[in-house]
């Protein structure tokens, strides 16, 4: 496996790994898959600051993708970022993700970005289309629950909360460089 940048030529195998988070589940709160076209600007308006990379095996498959984005669209919040995963369904639980994430990380800091932030939606109990799978894996990468929004997204006929959780991965200075957006 190696980590690449997403090219816009990629939103369709992107979007093949998406869908099914849009139809079966309530990670995503989208309730329509999004076409092509608004898929493709999405990579073009994150990638223009952000890095958006895949995983891709030794044939050339995406098997996973993960991106940064704005995390609020003031001046103040350039330091913070909110993070996004989306791994093929039949390679979860292989540690693609978690490789992915690092690298994901490595560049942020790389760029002065200091909070990586993440909005999970969560079950109140067994769910058939929802685990706390998510909140699980931030956990193990260094994440730490700061919140929970309560009954904030409705899917499936069932109300869901969304937690955010953080990790701070450089130092809080008075003086603080400003980020340098990502240069692919």
């Amino acid at each position: 496996m190696k980590i690449e940048n997403v090219k816009v030529e990629d939103a369709v195998e992107l979007l093949k790994i998406y869908a099914p988070y849009v139809e079966e589940t309530a990670i995503s709160f989208e309730y329509e898959v999004p076409s092509l076209e608004e898929f493709s600007e999405r990579i073009r308006n994150i990638s223009s600051k952000y890095p958006y990379i895949k995983a891709v095996d030794e044939k050339g498959n995406i098997l996973a993708y993960a991106y940064a984005s704005a995390f609020k669209g003031r001046a103040a919040y350039d330091w913070s970022v909110e993070t996004t995963i989306y791994v093929k369904k039949e390679n979860r639980q292989s540690g693609i993700g978690r490789q992915l994430y690092r690298e994901l990380e490595r560049l942020l800091k790389e760029m002065g970005i200091l909070n990586m932030n993440a909005c999970i939606a969560m079950p109140k109990g067994a769910d058939p289309h929802l685990t706390d799978a998510s909140v699980r894996f931030h956990k193990k990468l260094g994440f730490q629950l700061v919140g929970t929004f309560h009954n904030s997204g409705y899917k499936f006929n069932t109300w869901y909360d969304m937690v955010w959780m953080e990790k701070m991965i450089g130092s809080h200075n008075e003086n603080q460089k400003p980020v340098a957006f990502y240069n692919k």
